[in-house]
This record gives structure tokens, C-alpha cells and sequence, in this order.
């Protein structure tokens, strides 16, 4: 069977696979963070896919799905800015100068999302989860070939982050219904582009169902 076919129980086999949890934080997810608090954005979207990944990381510990959550940080002092980064955080809307500042509540993930033991810990400093991060060193050491990615924003960190996955030959699975935007016209574009590009795109409900088959198959069938 070619990759081109492959179930998708195939391409996310729990031996392989990680699941990558993007920038749940409280600053960019909860109504008291700073993107609605500072930067006016209505978090609705990102607090409306939080129950889909819920259930996707309980699916994935369940199958022994590493989960890794890929957290965006604010070294203090601007120490991770530089000024190609500072210049492009100024332009960007909904947004504050020390968004999840390293330390502070707004930098944690959510309480829904909230790291359990065994789960691993990525710090990122600029979109992509793979810039400047040991996220390539915890995949390789896993032993893992496939990412299953979701989060906040599709059209940015999560689009970012799952194009480095690819670029590093990585096999790419992102969970359409646990991913957000700002603005759902360009979630829908980013999604759309990935599909025909570099991803699988999937819901989590048909994610949860490969890594539960999976699970049926080696346990010969019992429950």
C-alpha cells in the first residue's frame, strides 16, 4: 500500500506518532489573557475547539501517544526578541509585546489542556514550534516519523510549525476541529492549503477512532 492510500489508522499508528499541542496558552486562549485583554481579540474560536483537544489528548495517553505541548514563551527583558521579530510583533493585531512571558500565568497552557505526568514540554520562541527548540530532538529521541498537530492560531503557529514537521520529513496529520483562528476564513485557507500540500487533514473524532482501532487490533479484540 502506497503512502498515498494509506488508511488513515495507517499513517497515525500509535508507535509512531506524537501529538503536538500549539500555544494553548491562557494569554492566547482565556478571556483574562492578554490577546482579549490587551489585544481586543475575541477568543471564542480557540475556546470552542479546547473540548476537541481535550478529548484528542486523552485519546492519544490512552494509546500511548506522546503529547507534547508546544508553548509560545517571552524570554523577560525581550531577551528571545530580535529586531526582525520585535518589527513584525508590532505590526501584528491582537497581540502585546510580552505575550506569554516566561513565568506568568499567560504563558501556561490552559487548565483544560494542562500538562499530566509523562507528557513533554516545548518552549517555542517565534511561530514555528521547531525554530530554536528542542522539539526535533524529543520527536528523534521518541522514535517517532508522524506528527498529529492542533491549536491556536491555524493560519500562523500551527501552519508554521506543521510546514517545519514536513520540512524535516516528518508524516503530517492535523486535526481540523481542534484548531482555531482569529479569523475562520483563514483557518479554512490554511487548512485547505495543507491539505493539497504537505498534510492529512482530519477530525478528531476519526483520529480518536484509528488510535482506538489500533488499540482493539493488539489487544485482539477484546475491550
Amino acid at each position: 500500500m502506497t503512502a498515498t492510500d494509506a488508511p488513515l489508522s495507517a499513517r497515525v499508528r500509535p508507535s509512531t506518532t506524537a501529538l503536538l499541542l500549539v500555544d494553548f496558552c491562557n494569554d492566547f486562549v482565556d478571556p483574562a489573557g492578554k490577546t482579549a485583554v490587551v489585544g481586543g481579540r475575541d477568543v471564542s474560536h480557540a475556546q470552542r475547539v479546547l473540548p476537541a483537544a481535550a478529548r484528542l489528548a486523552a485519546a492519544a495517553r490512552r494509546a500511548a501517544v506522546p503529547v507534547i505541548h508546544v508553548l509560545h514563551t517571552t524570554l523577560p527583558g525581550g531577551a528571545s526578541d530580535s529586531p526582525a521579530w520585535r518589527d513584525a510583533r508590532s505590526r501584528a493585531a491582537f497581540s502585546a509585546p510580552d505575550i506569554c512571558r516566561l513565568g506568568t500565568w499567560g504563558q501556561q497552557a490552559v487548565a483544560a489542556l494542562a500538562p499530566e505526568p509523562g507528557d513533554h514540554v516545548v518552549h517555542k520562541y517565534r511561530y514555528g514550534g521547531f525554530t530554536g527548540t528542542n522539539l526535533e530532538l524529543v520527536l528523534r529521541s521518541l522514535g517517532r516519523q508522524t506528527v498529529v498537530c492542533c491549536g491556536v492560531s491555524t493560519n500562523v503557529c500551527v501552519d508554521t510549525t506543521v510546514r517545519e514537521a514536513f520540512a524535516r520529513d516528518f508524516f503530517v496529520t492535523i486535526a481540523a476541529d481542534a484548531c482555531a483562528s482569529w479569523d475562520m476564513d483563514l483557518h479554512a485557507a490554511a487548512l485547505a492549503t495543507a491539505a493539497k500540500r504537505f498534510a492529512v487533514v482530519a477530525d478528531v473524532d476519526d483520529i480518536r477512532a484509528a488510535w482506538n482501532q489500533t488499540d482493539h487490533a493488539q489487544s485482539g479484540g477484546t475491550v
